[in-house]
């Protein structure tokens, strides 16, 4: 399983990231990247004065439920993610969902009809 330790993300296959912050983040595109600041929930550490001490930034009031709810939302597209990567793998972009699927890549953009002109007088000859 991977883990996450001293801004590096750690894969079982032994492959490392680094990365600039210290959270790893998944949209509802099921794109993935790093999470950016943590202000939801998160922990404020104690100050070394000792003018503040340590305790918990929630600057939503969200309530128990409601953070289980967002567990549970972000869990879901985890799990919506391992299951695309299953059913089509990781070089096709229907892991993303349709919209995504629809988007051509490089490798499937047309050529031009010009291009298609000629190499079709070219066979005819």
């Amino acid at each position: 399983m991977a883990d996450l330790k001293r801004r590096t993300l750690q894969l079982s296959s032994g492959k490392q990231v680094k990365l600039f912050g210290n959270s790893v983040a998944i949209g509802k595109s099921l794109e993935i990247g790093e999470g950016g600041p943590p202000n939801i929930l998160s922990l404020v550490e104690e100050q070394p004065d000792d003018k503040i001490p340590a305790g918990l930034s929630n600057p939503h009031r969200l309530t128990v439920d409601e953070l289980m709810d967002l567990a549970d939302f972000n869990i879901q597209l985890w799990m919506d993610l391992k299951a695309g990567l299953r059913k089509y793998g990781q070089v096709d972009p229907k892991i993303f969902g349709q919209d995504a699927a629809k988007a051509p890549s490089a490798s499937q953009e047309k050529p031009d009809a010009g291009r298609r002109r000629k190499t079709a007088e070219k066979e005819s000859q």
